[in-house]
């Protein structure tokens, strides 16, 4: 390996820093971006149930906007509550805007290394040919054997940066998808909230319905959801 890093020049160093800072972005991306961390399973049903039954403090809305990105979409939409449906459309896109950021923190990185990555092994590739000819002006071509073995140094940087610009791609990707997969779902929760909280009958039964339990038990009210 460390031979191959000799062979392909300087240009492997920033090669090697960009492969670097591509793995960590993924692993960082793949632990923050779990669906677990992003939308807690059961959350919107449970928000829901607190708008039904009245009983909003601001501790549980503090408690909501720090449990995960829905949580904190959710509590954007509880705190315009008494506001005109439009204004709190509003509201929610706006919390929705910046979480979409926040989700998709450290993707343009992983864009651009995808995109440097095969910039830079051709660079390498280019000096590693210059330099191969230059020899070849001064020593002429007797040995067709070092010729080849130059031509193979020069290429080491080319396949380096595709193998740094590929897995960056798919990741890149992949992670983009699943943010809008995860904002898709995020919309469907923040429109049944809207539609508890404007008083509908069907989610209103629906909420109230899933609150039972917990009130026949003796269990507070409003109950801080679990996060994940």
């Amino acid at each position: 390996m460390w031979e191959l890093v000799k062979a392909g020049g300087w240009p492997m160093l920033p090669l090697i820093v960009l492969g670097v800072l591509g793995v960590a972005i993924i692993l960082e991306r793949l632990w923050t971006l779990r669906r677990n961390e992003v939308l807690p399973p059961g959350l919107g049903q449970e928000v829901r149930s607190w708008a039904a039954r009245g009983r909003l403090e601001p501790a549980h809305l503090q408690t909501l906007r720090d449990n995960s990105p829905l949580g904190a979409l959710l509590a954007a939409a509880l705190e315009a509550r008494n506001r005109p449906r439009e204004q709190m459309r509003e509201r929610i896109e706006d919390t929705g805007r910046h979480l979409v950021h926040r989700m998709e923190r450290y993707l343009p990185a992983l864009s651009t290394i995808a995109s440097a990555g095969p910039l830079l092994g051709l660079l390498g590739t280019v000096i590693g040919m210059i330099q191969m000819f230059l020899g070849l002006m001064d020593h002429g071509a007797g040995d067709v054997s070092q010729l080849a073995g130059g031509i193979g140094k020069a290429l080491v940087c080319t396949a380096t940066g595709m193998a740094v610009a590929i897995p960056a791609l798919i990741a890149h990707r992949y992670f983009r998808a699943r943010v809008s997969g995860y904002v898709v779902e995020m919309e469907k929760e923040a429109a049944a909230l809207m539609d508890a909280l404007d008083g509908r009958p069907a989610v209103l039964a629906a909420a109230a319905a899933a609150g039972k339990p917990a009130e026949a038990k003796g269990a507070a009210p409003v109950q801080q959801p679990a996060r994940s």
